[in-house]
C-alpha cells in the first residue's frame, strides 16, 4: 500500500519490461556480439541467468516501494518463458505480458503456448517496430487467439517508439511511424468487443487519435506509464494534468492504467513517475474513487485469473 493524497491505495504498476538475461541474449544476436560484452557495454546490472532470480528481486524492489501488482513484459519475441518463470514463481506479484512478431511464422504457436501454457495474459503488439499493420491477417489472427481466451488483453504499442539500449548498443531502430497510429485500433477494437485493448503512453503523441478510438470504443484502455515527454511534440505543449484531464473527460478514471515503465537495475521501480502521476491527477480532480481505480483497480479487474 502507498500513502497518498487520497489515503493509502493498493497500487498495480500496469507497465514493467522485464529485462532477463535471456532478452540480453537476443539483443546481442542481433549485435552480432557476446551477451556478456552487450551487458558490459550498458549502464545497468547484469540480471541472473535464472529468471526466477530477477523475480524475486523485483519482488523485494515492489515490496519496497509499496507496490502491490505488477504487469511484466517479455521485450523481445522468444523471452516468453523469462516472464512466465517469473509468474509462476510469484503469481500473487506478477501479471505477464509478451511480444509477439506476428510476421514470424510460429507466431500463432507461440501466442497459444504463451496463453495456454505459460500462464501469460498480455499481448504484445509493436507494429511500428516489427513493420507490420494491425489490419494484416497475420496480425488478426494473433488478436483472435487472444479474443477466445477470456481474461487476455492486447496491449498496442502506438505513436513515438524509441529504445534507448539500441542506440547504446549501436544497433538500428528502422521502426516504421506508418504503423503507429492508433486510428488502426479501432476496427479490431468493434471486431472483439470483449477484447481490451491497452494503448500505452496515452498513444505517444497521438493523444487525440487515442482519445477518438477511446471515446467509440469501449474496450480501448489507455496506460499512464512513462515520462510521456511525447507531449513535446504537441502544438502547445500540456501539462500531465492537462493530459489526464482530457483522458479523464473521454474515458472516465474507469479505463486509464497506471504505468511507470520500470525496465532495470539499479534504476529499479521509478517512484518519481508515480509522484508526479498523483500530483497530476489530483491538480486533474481526481477523486478517492478515481484514484483507487486507476492506480490499480483498473488492472487488476481486467486480469482477474480466469477460472
Amino acid at each position: 500500500m502507498k500513502r497518498t493524497p487520497w489515503g493509502e491505495l493498493r497500487v498495480a504498476d500496469a507497465h514493467v519490461h522485464f529485462f532477463s538475461h535471456n532478452f540480453f541474449s537476443l539483443l546481442a544476436a542481433q549485435a552480432k556480439r557476446g551477451t556478456a560484452e552487450v551487458l558490459e557495454a550498458l549502464p545497468m546490472s547484469a540480471p541472473a541467468e535464472d529468471p526466477a532470480e530477477l523475480a524475486a528481486v523485483w519482488d523485494g524492489e515492489l515490496e519496497r516501494h509499496g507496490v502491490e501488482r505488477a504487469a511484466l513484459i517479455a521485450s523481445l519475441p522468444g523471452d516468453e518463458s523469462s516472464v512466465a518463470a517469473a509468474v509462476e514463481a510469484f503469481p500473487e506479484r506478477f501479471f505477464g505480458y509478451f511480444m509477439a512478431n506476428p510476421l514470424g511464422p510460429d507466431a500463432p504457436a507461440r501466442v497459444k503456448r504463451a496463453f495456454d501454457e505459460q500462464g501469460l495474459q498480455g499481448l504484445c503488439l509493436f507494429p511500428a517496430m516489427q513493420g507490420y499493420s494491425l489490419h494484416d491477417e497475420r496480425a488478426r489472427a494473433l488478436i483472435e487467439i487472444a479474443a477466445a481466451r477470456p481474461g487476455t488483453v492486447v496491449f498496442v504499442h502506438c505513436g513515438v517508439l524509441s529504445v534507448g539500449i539500441r542506440a547504446k548498443l549501436g544497433l538500428a531502430s528502422p521502426f516504421d511511424m506508418r504503423f503507429s497510429n492508433p486510428i488502426d485500433v479501432h476496427g479490431l477494437a468493434l471486431a472483439y468487443p470483449k477484447l481490451p485493448f491497452v494503448v500505452p503512453h496515452f498513444g505517444a503523441g497521438y493523444l487525440r487519435e487515442a482519445l477518438m478510438v477511446a471515446g467509440l470504443c469501449p474496450n480501448v484502455y489507455l496506460d499512464t506509464s512513462s515520462s510521456n515527454n511525447w507531449r513535446r511534440y504537441l502544438e502547445q505543449e500540456m501539462t500531465l494534468a492537462a493530459v489526464f484531464a482530457r483522458a479523464l473527460a473521454v474515458c472516465g478514471p474507469g479505463r486509464l492504467l497506471f504505468g511507470t515503465d520500470s525496465s532495470f537495475f539499479p534504476r529499479g521501480w521509478q517512484g518519481a513517475i508515480f509522484d508526479e502521476q498523483v500530483m497530476a491527477l489530483r491538480e486533474a480532480g481526481v477523486d478517492e474513487a478515481g484514484a483507487r481505480a486507476i492506480f490499480g483497480g483498473n488492472l487488476e479487474g481486467l486480469l482477474a485469473r480466469r477460472g
